[in-house]
């Protein structure tokens, strides 16, 4: 492997593990909104370390994908929050600058770009 796609999986690595650290951050006030959505924050963070570990150990077919996913639903989870809400729990149109919320946006869109990456220079993925 050239020394480009290894600095593009540990920068992968980095990324998907900082969107699951975030989210595990805010679980916990995440369940005051709806059990589910703590839950589901959780689920994030342990789904993001799962990712890297496929990333580091060259297994980009399921570790990317697997972040991909994982990224794509929380971008999506996002605005849905923010645009029409989620189920019991009504719409926060306020919250889109919350500074955890950018910072997660920033992340996983820089995954979804990093993996669309290595995605074009590597056919094995």
């Amino acid at each position: 492997m050239s020394n480009a796609p290894r600095i593009f999986s540990w920068f992968g690595i980095a990324l998907i593990v900082t969107t699951g650290l975030i989210h595990v951050m805010n679980a916990s006030d995440s369940f005051q909104e709806a059990a589910y959505k703590g839950w589901l924050f959780y689920a994030n963070g342990m789904g993001a370390l799962v990712a890297a570990y496929g990333i580091y150990r060259g297994k980009r077919s399921w570790g990317w994908n697997l972040g991909l996913l994982i990224a794509l639903g929380s971008l999506i989870g996002y605005v849905a929050s923010r645009t029409v809400g989620l189920p019991h729990i009504p719409a926060e149109p306020d919250a889109w600058l919350e500074p955890f919320g950018v910072a997660s946006l920033i992340v996983e869109g820089l995954f979804v770009a990093v993996c669309m990456r290595m995605t074009v220079s590597d056919r094995r993925i």
